[in-house]
């Protein structure tokens, strides 16, 4: 049969195929390999500043859980603790019962909103210096740089055979990471129990499961993240750098280049070191030292990129190159777009610390902060909850009343044993009693409750159907501090025939 002229080949317009790749692109990968970063030593203004917060936080994550606080005899006095098995959050002089877990909501909330007046002030800080992933990068790559070299060592030796030296720098550099992994999880699990008897259980083999499991999880996380990933960290996984642009604008402060100064790049001889002495060329030489000594191995001349955390270390390599060849400082510096603009333009710059968005971020700051402190202020050291008995709703008895049981569940948040009375108003009861309870004369019951404790009593309460309102009557328990006066009530219903 004949193929129909439509369907017939036509040369001048072959049918693709898959063949239409050329060799080389049908073997190129799906994902490009990671080229590792070895970053160079610096010293200088911005490598102090991160030394500082890298001691100063991991101070604060390794010491915070031996600090003591005494909160009475029966309330444990370590200053910060998650107490799993009580069901408490101690902060000091702070204690969080489960049903305030609006309070971590709002620590939450005042972080997210802190977060982005710093960024819309600083740019990246709290990535350059106060994130974990870069603190414990920071000192991943000091225990590294300590055993194998810096920049140029490291590339060698990883490009090197596989020798005994090789091999034991290697092994102790992971043997070091390995150890300061397992530190990192065990000071964890520390801020969840307390610090002395746990640490004794962890070594002696007497801690739980649930401890052993978390320094291993923790240990192997930190390992593999600090260690393994790094860069990839921030570039990759942290959703952060992806929307940090809406916190920014051209007054944030950033870590900016030059470029009206620097441009056009390009090596130099010596003897024409001299400031204005070679001007068909930019102060910029091209060393690559921005590039060399970068955290995330990016070049900051291509201006503002996702994979820049601010650390600012490119600032203190590029001063440290343009004092050795004669050239003003500050050719990467950490400045506005608006005053790299202004420069350019030979006018005066200034910085901008008050604007829309960062009065924005304040005030929204300034209220959570109020809020959460009003709350914290005036927040009782009672609660009560009631849960009605609902099968049945309702016991009709031999005289032909009928009666409802509850469950009556009194919070003493303060370390003292404390004695409440309890009544009842709204309802014309016929007998009121609490399980296990004596009534007072006035037919009020006083109840116990130890500190810093949930106290749980059985109530029943008995009427007469014919004086009910309908086949639910509203009313109200009240249970009243007897040394303070501190009153809380509770509403709820009596259940009757309808």
């Amino acid at each position: 049969m004949a193929m129909p002229q439509s369907q017939q080949p036509n040369p001048a317009h072959p049918a693709p195929h898959n063949d239409s790749l050329s060799e080389d692109d049908r073997d190129q990968p799906l994902f490009k390999a990671r080229d590792k970063v070895y970053p160079k030593r610096v010293s200088g203004y911005f490598r102090n500043l991160k030394w500082y917060a890298l001691i100063a936080l991991l101070g604060i994550y390794w010491v915070v859980p031996w600090l003591r606080w005494d909160r009475g005899p029966s309330a444990p006095d370590q200053a910060v603790l998650i107490d799993m098995d009580l069901g408490r959050a101690y902060f000091f002089f702070i204690e969080i019962w489960p049903q305030e877990v609006y309070y971590i909501t709002g620590l939450l909330i005042l972080a997210a909103i802190g977060l982005f007046l710093a960024t819309s002030l600083f740019g990246r800080i709290w990535c350059g210096y106060g994130c974990p992933q870069t603190v414990w990068t920071d000192l991943f790559m000091l225990v590294e740089r300590y055993i194998q070299g810096d920049r140029n060592a490291r590339a060698r030796l990883d490009k090197a055979r596989w020798t005994f030296e090789k091999i034991w720098k290697i092994g102790a550099t992971h043997l070091s990471w390995l150890v300061i992994s397992a530190a990192t999880g065990g000071a964890f699990v520390l801020y969840f129990n307390d610090a002395p008897t746990v640490l004794v259980d962890i070594f002696t083999g007497n801690a739980s499961l649930s401890v052993y499991v978390t320094i291993a999880s923790l240990t192997f996380s930190t390992y593999l993240l600090a260690g393994w990933a790094r860069e990839q960290v921030c570039t990759y996984m942290c959703p952060w750098p992806r929307f940090q642009s809406a916190m920014l604008d051209d007054e944030s402060m950033i870590v900016t280049y030059e470029g009206w100064r620097g441009e056009p790049r390009g090596p130099i001889k010596r003897r024409n070191l001299v400031r204005g002495e070679v001007p068909e060329v930019g102060h910029c030489i091209d060393c690559h030292a921005c590039f060399n000594v970068c955290p995330t191995g990016i070049d900051i001349r291509d201006g503002l990129q996702l994979e820049c955390i601010g650390c600012g270390l490119c600032i203190d390599a590029c001063n440290e190159m343009m004092d050795k060849v004669g050239f003003p400082r500050d050719l990467v510096r950490f400045d506005s777009v608006q005053n790299t603009q202004l420069r350019a333009q030979g006018k005066a710059t200034k910085i901008s610390i008050i604007r829309p968005r960062t009065i924005f971020y304040s005030f929204l700051l300034i209220l959570v902060a109020s809020v959460m402190a009003f709350g914290l202020m005036n927040r009782s050291t009672l609660e009560v909850s009631v849960l009605r008995d609902r099968n049945p709703l309702f016991v009709r008895l031999s005289d032909g009343d009928v009666r409802n049981g509850y469950t009556l569940k009194v919070l003493n948040k303060e370390q003292a044993l404390k004695t409440y009375t309890l009544q009842i108003s709204g309802l014309n009861a016929t007998d009121f009693q609490v399980i296990g309870q004596t009534p007072n004369q006035d037919g009020t019951f006083a109840l116990n409750v130890a500190p810093d404790r949930v106290g749980s009593f059985r109530v029943f309460i008995a009427a007469n159907p014919a004086k009910l309102d309908g086949d639910t009557t509203p009313f109200e328990f009240s249970v009243t501090d007897t040394d303070d006066n501190v009153r809380e009530t509770y509403d709820t219903v009596f259940a009757g025939p309808k």
